[in-house]
């Protein structure tokens, strides 16, 4: 047996681990790289194994930077099956194809620079007709059903209680009359998020492959978590401003929409001026995301099952509005205060939330509110890392809004709830590898499960490879293709640090020179300028 990581190794998208055993391969995820150039850069390339060899994807989640290259697969080859919960498919349905659309996007966006430069257009990395047809590869199970996939392979997915549909998945493997079972995680979810069931205990495994999101963390508390978050609101409502919140489409904005039904129920007599705030989900995925959650009720908790019963369903309350069409979007931004904006993406790459984040993000009355994990290199992740401008749309926009973070409405367990999920195990697993996290929150991770239960995670990179023998014997090494791909992407980095770079020192001279410079730094920074001029042209020569 081999398993390789291919994604989600020391970073949190792309999450992708390649199981061979036998004449078997199975992919455990294939997700989308984001961040950036030189994350986004990974989406490119190519995998150390043949797509069309690739016999089953067992899907997590429908998360995009676990599922967002399976039509990828499917367009180099793989006709396989993807294997996932009915609730996870029913979203991949929705998700999958959006993303095709905004690969198309950004593929003309792209060419257009390229074909006005005289270079010859680029392909997107899938099309949204491409991840229509990917759909048709997938297969539905429910939670607990034992699968088996051959002879010598059974699957089990369970209940993660990340987001709607998400699943431990559990593999048992039989080689050479032994058998040897695996569990990887995926995203593991907090315990008492909102309308989603607990994650579900798993009592044995001789390898776990467990994220590490929050490995260095600990959430904010439920109920410090709805205090927070009404105070931001009404504070924001006082001061005559909106309150934008950039909110994973699916997940994260159910979340949300729940809680702030919680409130009205629970303090609306207390905050009336809160019983009368119009509330705007502006992601026509997001909108048609919640029409999921609606349909799978199998998957609520007893709470939400509660309110449903009442006849008041958690995902509805008045002045609650979807926004559909971009007319309809756009009149947002003519509403000046008194309402909270809901919108995607998450970490602000990408959609209708950059509008709003032009709209609102230089009026210091507005509070932007982030509810979920910002990876680095987003927009999102340097507003909370406080810039002082950032570039949208081509257009500096100061930042003189309020911004704030509430973790409390993550769907990553912290490193505690890790650790008590971990101490379920009758025995602890031989081999624990940690994967799905910045290097700080592994690190930490990592030396807390070592205090609590005497084992060294292994923190894998990169196309790393562990042969596992039916003796459970591990030893480790690097794909073939691993130097060349090291190399790529770091010359990737480089040149995204140097674009930087770039954008700083001309950020610098605009302010120096509205402040007035002297003749000196103008000469001594025009001689150093034409220096990287005459560098550049070496370059491209």
């Amino acid at each position: 047996m081999k398993l390789t990581f291919l994604g989600a190794a020391r970073t949190v998208t792309g999450s992708c681990q390649l199981l061979e055993t036998g004449n078997t391969k199975i992919l455990v995820d294939c997700g989308l790289f984001q961040g950036k150039a030189k994350e986004e850069a990974m989406n490119e390339q190519q995998l150390p194994v043949n797509p069309a060899d690739i016999d089953y994807v067992l899907l997590t989640h429908a998360h995009i930077d676990h599922s967002g290259r399976i039509p990828w697969l499917y367009v180099n080859g793989f006709k396989g099956e993807v294997i996932a919960v009915k609730a996870c498919v029913d979203l991949c349905s929705l998700l999958l194809p959006d993303s095709g659309h905004i690969q198309e996007f950004e593929a003309e966006w792209k060419n257009r620079k390229r074909m006005r430069a005289g270079r010859e257009p680029e392909k997107p990395l899938y099309t949204l007709l491409d991840a229509q047809e990917s759909l048709k590869l997938f297969r539905s199970i429910q939670y607990d059903e034992m699968i088996q996939l051959t002879p010598g392979i059974r699957v089990c997915y369970r209940n993660s209680g990340h987001m709607l549909g998400a699943a431990f998945v559990e593999v048992w493997v039989r080689e050479n009359g032994k058998e040897t079972k695996f569990v990887f995680t995926g995203d593991m979810g907090n315990t008492g998020i909102p309308i989603l069931k607990d994650p579900v205990a798993i009592k044995e495994a001789d390898y776990l492959v467990m994220e590490s999101t929050y490995g260095d963390r600990l959430h904010t508390d439920n109920e410090t978590k709805a205090g927070k978050f009404l105070d931001i609101v009404l504070e924001t409502l006082e001061n005559g401003g909106n309150v934008v919140i950039p909110s994973f489409a699916v997940g994260r904005t159910q979340e949300i929409i729940y809680e702030i039904n919680k409130n009205l129920a629970q303090y609306g007599d207390r905050v009336q001026k809160l019983m009368d705030v119009p509330v705007y989900i502006d992601s026509p995925l997001a909108i048609n995301a919640t029409e999921v959650y609606r349909k799978n009720l199998d998957c609520y908790d007893e709470e939400a099952r509660g309110y449903i019963e009442q006849g008041d369903h958690p995902l509805d309350f008045p002045n609650l509005h979807f926004t559909r069409t971009a007319d309809e979007s756009r009149a947002l931004n003519t509403i000046k205060e008194g309402c909270i904006i809901i919108s995607a993406s998450g970490m602000c790459e990408a959609g209708r939330i950059k509008h709003h984040l032009k709209h609102n993000l230089w009026r210091k009355e507005c509070t932007i509110l982030f509810v979920g994990y910002q990876a680095e290199g987003t927009l999102g992740r340097r507003l909370l890392d406080g810039a002082k401008s950032v570039h949208i749309f081509g257009e500096e926009i100061s930042v003189n809004a309020r911004i704030e973070m509430i973790d409390g409405f993550s769907g990553h367990a912290d490193y505690l709830g890790l650790l008590n999920w971990m101490g379920n195990f009758e025995h602890i697993p031989k081999r624990v590898f940690l994967v799905h996290g910045e290097e700080k929150a592994l690190y930490a991770l990592s030396d807390r499960i070592q205090d609590e239960y005497d084992i060294e995670p292994i923190i894998p990179s990169r196309e790393e490879s562990f042969v596992i023998t039916a003796e459970r014997e591990v030893s480790r090494g690097f794909e073939e293709t691993a130097e060349y791909s090291f190399r790529y992407l770091e010359l990737v980095s480089l040149l995204e640090d140097i674009k930087e770079g770039i954008l700083e020192v001309s950020d610098m001279l605009l302010e120096e020179m509205k402040d007035g410079v002297d003749d000196s730094r103008i000469n001594e920074m025009g001689q150093k300028l034409r220096i990287l001029q005459r560098d550049m042209v070496d370059l491209l020569g």
